[in-house]
């Protein structure tokens, strides 16, 4: 296994990568695969719901098929039915057509395979290839061996009359799960151990979702993966570095069994990402023992999750290629991800208003009941979106923390007597005074404003000294609630073997903050909308609890970049 490196991100992804390296050999004049279309395919088991590791697996595949005018398929790795539900099928299905990829009319399902997988078992059987081991789960460790003692079976040498008779009584469900298996005869001394005679069939008496009840013996992984690559013409099985001492046994079932095509398997190393945890069985705890509100909650490093969030696909294709393809595992920096997202939104969000914390703003000497319009430019890196209006009146919010009774030092926003402020887009104010509850809590500022200096800029020049304040108009603003998220988890490496990664939870990773004030347009904004709210951060519709009467927005990232390049 290749060690761990902390790789560097490059602002350009090499345009030619190993893999592409490979596929250029095999379809040159002379290569394994010289004219042929470039074929891969991307088989997640239907087990959860994908997330960012299986992203980059996905853009590989997918984008290497591009690369080449080749194909692409998707095929549901159903051939362990324990846990796999069309639930999770239908979720990666939307996940990949959501990220912009799509798989046209080649949509399999491993299980499909099943007949076709079982008679060539058979025949390894006939050729003297395959037999079926009695060894019991313990016995079967027992007899493993280790690197200085071969493994043993006392059923290698049954005759193949025998294992064929036990083998079909397997699949016609007379024997219990564990009594019996079916395994490879290959090499009992190989110093890898998964060509020590692996098991290529057991018993599993389990209803599967797509066969119903009509098998009670499966195919293990090893044995049918390589088998439905060939069936489907795939010429490149791209796939992440774990695989890589399973190659040889990959190539001993494709060179063994009488099928169409030999297709060869290239690996690269898994996507590591520090903040977070990859392992769907720690992802499904998360969701099963309540940790998180479901596999879409936005701290969640599933694609769901990071959809609902407000990551983008654009973002997610240029972290997964900007990362590059390499054949030592790496961690990357979530703040990478983050970068990514933050780069996308600058140049596709809609600038708003929105005060999360609010505190009344009090404008003296406007008139009362007047109001005016003020045309906003909605996002300055792309004028063909246009302007929109927002009103202003005597009374305004402004964020809490955008006043201090009694500054510290350096302070440039609102204080009585402080310098004079912009109010973004608007007017210059200076700061009067302030009103307070009986618990000592500020309700009001108060503050006057220089009627010559709409648009912030003052008649006769001078220089404003003061920050520029982010405001809403108080007669016109609509109540919503804003979710600000953080890390799941407060621990930079939760998913280490010497740690229990529950134990690693941020317990701040999620604050709910209700009474924000954001603009009145953003009332109509239905989700998926993107929203840079101007000195917060970018934020987005929830996509499950907002509505025209309760609007809810998620922080997707804030707009300070922690990553560098």
């Amino acid at each position: 296994m290749a060690e761990e490196s902390k790789t560097p991100i490059t602002e350009e992804a090499e345009s030619k990568n190993f893999i592409h390296q490979f596929i250029d050999e095999d379809i040159a004049e002379g290569g394994r695969f010289q004219g042929m279309t470039v074929h891969t395919r991307f088989p997640p088991e239907p087990n959860g719901y994908l997330h960012i590791g299986h992203c980059k697996a996905l853009c590989i595949n997918f984008s290497t098929a591009e690369k080449y005018g080749g194909l692409c398929n998707l095929r549901m790795d159903d051939t362990n039915p324990a846990k796999e539900d069309v639930e999770y099928v239908e979720a990666i299905q939307e996940d990949i057509h959501w990220l912009g990829f799509d798989w046209d009319d080649r949509f399999f399902y491993g299980s499909d395979y099943f007949e076709k997988t079982y008679e060539l078992a058979e025949a390894l059987i006939k050729k003297g290839l395959a037999y079926v081991c009695q060894l019991s789960p313990e016995e079967f460790k027992e007899y493993r061996g280790d690197v200085n003692t071969p493994a043993r079976s006392p059923w290698r040498d049954r005759p193949a009359e025998e294992s064929l008779d036990l083998f079909r009584r397997m699949r016609a469900g007379e024997f219990p799960n564990g009594a019996m298996t079916l395994r490879a005869k290959i090499d009992l001394t190989s110093g890898n151990f998964n060509m020590r005679d692996p098991v290529i069939y057991r018993i599993n008496h389990t209803h599967h979702h797509r066969q119903g009840d009509k098998w009670c013996i499966y195919p293990m992984y090893d044995f049918a993966h390589p088998i439905q690559d060939a069936l489907e013409g795939i010429t490149h099985s791209l796939c992440s570095l774990e695989f890589e001492a399973h190659r040889p046994l990959y190539d001993w079932v494709v060179n063994n069994c009488d099928l169409p095509s030999k297709p060869r398997q290239i690996e690269f190393a898994r996507l590591g990402i520090n903040y977070t945890v990859m392992s769907k069985r720690k992802l499904r705890q998360l969701v099963e023992e309540g940790k998180v509100s479901g596999w879409d909650d936005p701290r969640m490093p599933t694609l769901c999750g990071l959809r609902r969030r407000g990551y983008t696909p654009a973002s997610i294709r240029n972290f997964c290629e900007r990362i590059g393809v390499a054949k030592a595992s790496s961690t990357v920096e979530f703040a990478f991800l983050e970068h990514c997202l933050r780069e996308d939104l600058n140049e596709t969000a809609q600038r708003v208003m929105a005060v999360i914390r609010p505190v009344k703003l009090v404008i003296t000497n406007y008139p009362e009941g007047q109001s005016e319009t003020f045309e906003v430019e909605n996002n300055p890196n792309r004028p063909e979106d246009g302007n929109r209006t927002i009103t202003f009146s005597r009374e305004l919010y402004v964020e809490a923390e955008d006043f201090l009774e009694t500054p510290v030092p350096k302070y440039k926003r609102l204080y009585p007597d402080g310098p004079e402020c912009r109010l973004k887009g608007a007017y210059l104010i200076k700061c009067t005074g302030c009103k307070k509850d009986e618990d000592g809590n500020v309700v009001e500022i108060y503050a006057t404003y220089d009627p010559d200096s709409r648009g912030g800029n003052p008649a006769d020049g001078r220089k404003v000294k003061g920050a520029t304040i982010h405001w809403v108009d108080a007669a016109t603003a609509v109540d919503a609630e804003c979710r600000l998220y953080d890390n799941l988890f407060s621990d930079a490496a939760p998913d280490a073997a010497d740690k229990n990664f529950l134990e690693c939870m941020n317990p701040t990773s999620l604050e709910v903050v209700t009474g924000c004030k954001v603009e009145a347009g953003l009332a109509d904004a239905t989700a998926p909308a993107n929203f840079q709210f101007m000195r917060v951060g970018y934020f987005c519709l929830d996509s499950k609890d907002s509505n025209p009467g309760q609007l809810v927005f998620n922080r997707s990232v804030g707009l300070k970049d922690s990553f560098k390049m």
